[in-house]
Order: C-alpha cells, then sequence, then structure tokens
C-alpha cells in the first residue's frame, strides 16, 4: 500500500513537471557571471536571422524587381506612406520610421519564431526534484519579462527623446508641469502619471498576450496533442502579427502625441 501511494504521488509529480508553467527564464549556461538563458538564445537568433535576411536582400535589390522585392517595397512603403501621413511631417517619418519598422519585425520575428517545431522542446534535461526537468535551448522570446519591459523602454524613451527635439526641454516639460493654475498643475500631473503608465502597459500586453498563447498550446498539447493544436497555432500566428502591430502603432501615435505643441 505504500509503495503504491509512493508511486502514484511520484507519477502525479511528473504529470506536473509536464505541464508546469514558469514565469522566469530557464537558464541554459553562464558566460562568466552573465545567465545565458533560452530567450536570450531565441532573441540572438532573431537578431542574426533579420540581420542575414538584410544582407541578403540588399545584394539582391534589381532596377527590374523581383517578387520578393515587389512584396517588401509594397508593405515597407505603405508604411512609410502611413507613417507620414500620422506624423504630417516628412522629416519627422524619414526620422522615426527606422525605429518603428525595427520594432515591428523584431516583435514579429521573435513571435513566429516561437512558434516554430523544435522551440521548447529541443534542449537537455536536468534532475529537479528527483523529477527529469528539460531545459529547452530555445523559448518564445516575449514570454520573458525582461524582454517586453526592454523594449518598452526602448519605446518609451524614444517617444521622450521625439518630444523634447520637437519641442525642447522646457515647452516639453511644460505639458507635465504646470503651475499656472491649480487645474492646469492637477493635469499636468495626470498627464505625468499617464506617461509612465506606457512603461506598464507596453510590457504587459506583449508579455501577457504571448504567455498567454503559449501556455494555451501548452496545455492543448498535453491534454489533447493531435487536434487541438493545429487551430491554436494558427491562431497564435494571427496573434503574433496584431502585437507586432499594436505595439509599433503605439509608439508611432505616442510619438504624434509628443511631437504636439501643448494646449
Amino acid at each position: 500500500m505504500e509503495n503504491h501511494e509512493a508511486k502514484t504521488t511520484e507519477t502525479s509529480a511528473e504529470n506536473h513537471e509536464g505541464i508546469a508553467i514558469h514565469l522566469a527564464p530557464e537558464v541554459v549556461t553562464h558566460i562568466g557571471t552573465l545567465p545565458v538563458t533560452s530567450t536570450l538564445l531565441t532573441s540572438w537568433l532573431t537578431i542574426m536571422l533579420l540581420i542575414a535576411f538584410a544582407v541578403y536582400f540588399k545584394g539582391a535589390i534589381r532596377k527590374i524587381p523581383g517578387r520578393l522585392q515587389v512584396v517588401l517595397e509594397v508593405v515597407i512603403g505603405g508604411a512609410y506612406d502611413y507613417v507620414k501621413e500620422t506624423l504630417e511631417n516628412e522629416a519627422l517619418a524619414k526620422r522615426y520610421f527606422p525605429i518603428i519598422a525595427t520594432i515591428f519585425f523584431f516583435i514579429l520575428s521573435m513571435n513566429w519564431i516561437g512558434l516554430l517545431p523544435g522551440v521548447t522542446s529541443i534542449g537537455y534535461f536536468v534532475e529537479s526534484h528527483g523529477v527529469q526537468k528539460l531545459i529547452p535551448f530555445l523559448y518564445p522570446v516575449n514570454t520573458d519579462l525582461n524582454v517586453t519591459i526592454a523594449l518598452a523602454l526602448i519605446a518609451f524613451f524614444t517617444i521622450e527623446v521625439a518630444g523634447v527635439l520637437a519641442l525642447g526641454v522646457l515647452k516639453y516639460g511644460g505639458k507635465f508641469v504646470n503651475f499656472s493654475s491649480p487645474l492646469a498643475f492637477f493635469i499636468g500631473f495626470v498627464e505625468l502619471i499617464g506617461e509612465l503608465a506606457r512603461l506598464v502597459s507596453f510590457s504587459f500586453r506583449l508579455f501577457g498576450n504571448i504567455f498567454a498563447g503559449k501556455t494555451l498550446l501548452l496545455v492543448s498539447f498535453f491534454f489533447v496533442p493531435y487536434f487541438i493544436p493545429v487551430p491554436i497555432m494558427g491562431y497564435e500566428v494571427f496573434v503574433g502579427f496584431i502585437q507586432a502591430t499594436v505595439f509599433a502603432l503605439l509608439t508611432l501615435f505616442f510619438i504624434k502625441l509628443a511631437v504636439a505643441e501643448p494646449h
């Protein structure tokens, strides 16, 4: 009876470990004292693939474009025109379109690479509490809150720098610190809180959606491995695109607000 109970407990532990959900990224190795996580390796892989594609495409540009060149010219040209129309200033569009486009393609690539076969499933096993635990080499990047916070900081400082460059330090700061009247001071304080809250909204929106999608896929693979995961993966491809688009568009719209004259 005791052996049966011990076996049942061990089996339950194994099953629990099979669908365990961890917020902290798994550490694959260390470079000196720097922990190298599976999400960090995936982000490095994404960067290398984007650089390789950019170098390849730059060398493949022709006066008579092929299909890939036509598609990219339409996509990038259309996106640039949209940024220019939104900012209502071509100089501002030329200045900020590269970072907005980079944010979009980087997030999109990380989201879609996280859905590829082998991600989360190829790695090595370590023993944890008497159970063999898989440490994957690659893991969806935006399930790591460190990454989404870093992206949020990049977007946040881009927005603030855009406002300062367009209006100057004093005029831009006057949007948040205004002693002309009690009402103006209160409105400025609310604007300041809203500005800082963007760090939370940027980072947790992206993290929450991608983490939730990966958790849903994990649970569906564990319980219904042959039918449910396929439509969910198709949906996650769409979600990955939407999240990249939302992040880039919010950065654009907040830049538009930052460069606007204060009222």
